[in-house]
């Protein structure tokens, strides 16, 4: 039997479906659990089914699809964008995309990891890390914003206590969070032993490691969006840059732990060698994240603890 490859154009309301093979013609379904139920349970076993991820609107398609058997893929939109122009796609509408998305998913699902749904801990670890990352922003824009008028500096000395304090809350949730679960636990504690990873640091590694089954520090880093770019065409040799595919939080979060382990004797003369060697701070602070986050996969991997006299030095 023939695998049929659909993909999914996903709206608040509604998600337009369509298939590579022509199995049935481009349509719309309610984006509820009632709707997308009955249309999976139309669907051969076996068929691939390609999913952008949008806002919150694509988990409840995806979840239901990957319970019912079939193999799910979570697409970053960047990726079928870029696809659409290299195949020369003209137009964009909602039937148009899920037909780009099929023929996607037709091509390359050998190449795609397969989507697990988060539990509902690593969900809300998740949102919480992000609802903390979207309260740092709104208090640097608000503290740009207000600079200079001295008018409102009560009020923006406020409002700067006040985000501070709903900050908070969020890391106490998050702590308590991971304390409920013994295996969440343990997992953060064993992270936070890498010198200068902390609380939140631990969180996001631990729930991205127990969570994605990741075959060697190389694919971690990939994901994370940390590993360089080539430019290179002939004798030419372009610069190199951060790929930036994965989740940027995180990768923020692993450059604050950067920051925070060149001060230590485990990672400083590290630090120290490669801006001997003429990398910019930037640059040698990357390739410490870069050197934290393939630490803490080994750890995961092999339920060991930090070790700094393994740390290599090149």
């Amino acid at each position: 039997m023939q695998t049929l490859d659909i993909g999914v154009d996903v709206a608040k309301d509604e998600v337009v479906v369509a298939c590579a093979q022509a199995a049935f013609a481009p349509h719309a379904v309610k984006n509820d659990r009632t709707a997308i139920t009955r249309w999976l349970r139309s669907l051969p076993a076996g068929a691939r089914i390609g999913v952008e991820a949008t806002s919150h609107y694509h988990l409840t398609l995806a979840g239901l699809a990957q319970a019912s058997g079939f193999s799910v893929y979570v697409l970053n939109p960047r990726d079928t964008r870029h696809y659409a122009r290299a195949v020369g796609a003209r137009a964009k509408t909602d039937r148009v995309d899920a037909q780009l998305i099929a023929r996607y998913i037709q091509h390359e699902a050998v190449h795609l990891r397969r989507y697990r749904p988060p539990t509902e801990t690593e969900r809300a670890i998740d949102q919480l890390l992000r609802r903390r990352a979207k309260l740092l922003a709104l208090r640097s824009a608000a503290a740009m914003t207000l600079q200079g008028v001295p008018a409102l500096k009560a009020q923006a000395v406020a409002l700067r206590h006040h985000l501070d304090r709903l900050i908070s809350r969020l890391e106490a949730m998050l702590t308590e969070r991971i304390a409920a679960e013994p295996g969440k636990r343990a997992t953060c504690a064993r992270l936070q032993t890498i010198v200068g990873v902390g609380p939140l640091v631990g969180a996001g590694l631990g729930n991205t490691l127990d969570r994605l089954a990741f075959g060697s520090a190389d694919a971690f880093i990939a994901f994370l969006g940390l590993d360089p770019r080539p430019q290179d065409s002939g004798a030419h040799r372009g610069r190199r840059r951060l790929s930036k595919r994965g989740p940027a939080e995180l990768r923020r979060l692993l450059y604050n732990a950067a920051m925070s382990a060149v001060t230590t004797t485990s990672w400083g003369p590290i630090y120290q060698g490669y801006r001997a060697r003429g990398l910019s701070s930037t640059e040698s602070l990357v390739i410490l994240a870069r050197k934290i986050a393939r630490t803490a996969w080994s750890l995961h991997r092999h339920g060991t603890t930090f070790d700094a006299t393994r740390i290599t030095r090149c």
